[in-house]
């Protein structure tokens, strides 16, 4: 069973950790496809993907196609029986769906139907979801619309935000493989279709996204600072400065000043009017400067009260 010809495809940490369970657990490996190495930092040093680093750790061969849909001709020479695929990161086109004889598996992090697309753990947490989770699933050619074959739940605490989210889910998706794989791989695991009837998508965030909407409620304010730590951070305007919001919580429903004013800036919090309450802003970080808690904040800015954040 473990000498089934595997290649598999993914390309960040959480990829990483699952590509080296399954080496690990005994299961062959024969190549792994990621997205291209990327320059970091602002000296801008290219670093290899975290796949990529396992891999060849490993000695097994890696292939970084810029486009994968026009470039899968050393997947036929590979010749893999499986493909696995977890954050890859691109559309994977269905002559190279075709190739391996037992089909291709996605690992994707959600209870599907619910949250197809780019972003399913950033929209958990926007939701303000209890539960979420992996979907080990069919791949077509249909943005995350294949059979499921089996599924391993995770839970949401309030204080969860994408960075303790994205470890919880990388174990989760370690361990559904290794529970599922021997089961389909024995034919075991029939697959479910997906009702589309309740099928809800999750595009990739867009930058502009980044800016918080004060039309937003309380709640789901919270939840886009949730799901955008600890990168890039979601911001708000103080006059023209840009101030990025790494934690708040929700203070109360109380409506008594004008939606963004600043309600109260002293040592008992620095406090923000929503549309439908109030917000206690507690990590912040001025364009430029360090992260810093919301008194140090308040200490290096005189007269917080009354402005209007936008």
């Amino acid at each position: 069973m473990n000498k089934v010809r595997i290649v598999f495809m993914g390309t960040p940490v959480i990829s990483s950790v699952v590509l080296e369970a399954l080496i690990k657990a005994g299961y062959d490996i024969v190549g792994v496809v990621a997205q291209e190495d990327k320059p970091v930092g602002r000296k801008k040093i290219l670093e290899k993907v975290p796949t990529k680093v396992i891999a060849e750790k490993y000695n097994i061969p890696v292939f970084q196609p810029k486009k994968i849909r026009l470039d899968y001709e050393f997947m036929k020479e590979l010749n893999p029986d499986l493909i696995i695929t977890l954050a890859y990161g691109q559309i994977v086109p269905q002559g190279l769906l075709d190739i391996p004889r037992l089909g291709a598996l996605n690992l994707h992090g959600s209870l599907l139907p619910k949250y197809r697309g780019a972003a399913p753990m950033q929209y958990a947490l926007i939701n303000n979801d209890k539960v979420t989770g992996m979907t080990l699933m069919q791949m077509i050619d249909k943005m995350d619309a294949g059979l499921m074959y089996a599924k391993k739940e995770v839970g949401i605490e309030p204080k969860d935000t994408l960075s303790s989210l994205t470890i919880k889910m990388t174990k989760c998706a370690e361990e559904l493989i290794l529970e599922a794989l021997p089961l389909y791989l024995e034919g075991k695991l029939k697959g479910e279709e997906q009702d589309e009837s309740k099928v809800s998508i999750c595009p990739t965030i867009k930058q502009e996204q980044e800016h918080l909407s004060l039309l937003d409620g309380k709640e789901r304010l919270i939840g886009w600072v949730r799901a955008l730590n600890d990168h890039p951070g979601a911001y708000l305007y103080l006059d023209d400065i840009k101030i990025k919001i790494w934690e708040a919580e929700v203070l109360n429903d109380v409506v008594n000043h004008e939606v963004g004013e600043i309600v109260s800036a002293d040592k008992n919090g620095l406090i923000m009017q929503a549309k439908d309450g109030q917000i206690k802003l507690l990590v912040l970080q001025k364009e430029g400067k360090n992260k810093m808690d919301y008194k140090s904040f308040i200490n290096g800015m005189q007269n917080l009260k009354g402005k209007i954040l936008h």
